[in-house]
């Protein structure tokens, strides 16, 4: 049994695809799954993942599926992985190397715990083209380090403090308990691979490591702001989606359930300044539909949502309202260091 399995959707990806994997190999690989799903890749990327297959068999194994988008990619590595662990690794991105090491020191004891942990938490990196400075998002406010905690032993999570697919690792078993099978050809599923198993998360392990390298900023990347307004209609299947398979009130811990409103809230709010931003009247009546769409299946989300601020003014009829809310955005895009 291996300790982790790395799932890496690959889609063309020959350019960074090398980069990718060799981070993901250490001296501990007999521990290790690397498990390359080849996205219909119309380039050498096949190639390029064979060869690391053929070099490290018992490290690296590569399904060649035909395209079913990121989506597709990562149902298919949580329907084969064979790591005790899960955590998908995107082929732009990659690992720091003793950061990567200490995980596995860390993995190799927790797996012994008379409990298994059903999430670890770490730290991840904006590695931002152009900045002069990287951004960390760290968790060392949130979690106690280095012990195994329950929500109601986590400190407050800030605003602009989400934990995204970057910074967690779920027990693989957890993930099929939870039946968790994203959308296929949609972007943004990475918010449902959080959000769904979130809330049968239990038992959570904090390592403060600026584990993951996120790299952000080229241009035909799919969370670039103007490309994400002409995939609009796949951001709003994924907030529709995330209202549909989640009832929050029904948490059990008071502190998941307030982290979980602020999850949907933050998409929402996302959606909706989109919508605004792109100066169609089409997408303005879209905006209102999905407020509409959040009433009707979630009444009580519903009612969080339009509490907050930016709820407050994106509800309110006018385009001086609209106008004010996208500047609210701008500001908090800086202060993060998102696109």
């Amino acid at each position: 049994m291996k300790l982790i399995t790395f799932v890496v959707p690959s889609y063309n990806s020959q350019d960074y695809l090398h980069y990718c994997i060799e981070s993901l190999l250490c001296g501990k690989n007999d521990s290790v799954e690397i498990l390359i799903i080849n996205d219909g890749s119309s380039d050498d990327t096949a190639k390029i993942a064979d060869k690391y297959a053929l070099i490290y068999p018992e490290t690296v194994k590569v399904i060649h599926q035909e395209n079913a988008g990121h989506g597709g990619a990562v149902n298919a590595g949580i329907l084969n992985a064979e790591g005790i662990y899960l955590k998908v690794v995107d082929s732009d991105d990659w690992v720091d190397t003793r950061a990567y090491l200490k995980l596995i020191e860390e993995l190799e004891k927790i797996v012994n715990f008379p409990e298994p942990v059903d999430m670890l938490v770490s730290n991840f990196v904006y590695e931002k083209e152009a900045a002069r400075f990287r951004k960390v998002m760290k968790f060392d406010n949130v979690f106690p380090e280095g012990k195994v905690v329950g929500w109601e032993d986590i400190g407050k999570i800030k605003v602009g403090q989400y934990l995204l697919m970057h910074s967690v690792i779920f027990r693989t078993s957890l993930l099929r308990e939870c039946s968790l099978v994203l959308p296929e050809h949609t972007f943004y599923v990475d918010n449902l691979f959080v959000f769904q198993p979130l809330q049968y998360v239990k038992t959570m392990y904090y390592l403060n490591l600026d584990l993951y390298r996120y790299f952000i900023g080229r241009e035909d990347q799919s969370i670039n702001e103007n490309i994400m307004i002409k995939r609009i209609d796949q951001q709003l299947k994924v907030n529709k989606l995330m209202v549909m398979n989640a009832r929050i009130e029904e948490v059990e811990s008071q502190t998941l359930r307030n982290y979980l409103y602020h999850y949907l809230e933050i998409i929402t709010v996302v959606s909706s300044i989109l919508l605004i931003r792109s100066k169609s009247k089409e997408n303005i009546a879209k905006m209102k539909e999905l407020w509409t769409f959040i009433r009707e299946n979630d009444p009580c989300s519903y009612k969080f949502l339009r509490r907050g601020l930016l709820g407050t003014m994106l509800n309110i009829p006018g385009r001086f309202s609209r106008m004010l809310s996208v500047g609210l955005y701008k500001i908090s895009r800086k202060a993060f260091g998102f696109n």
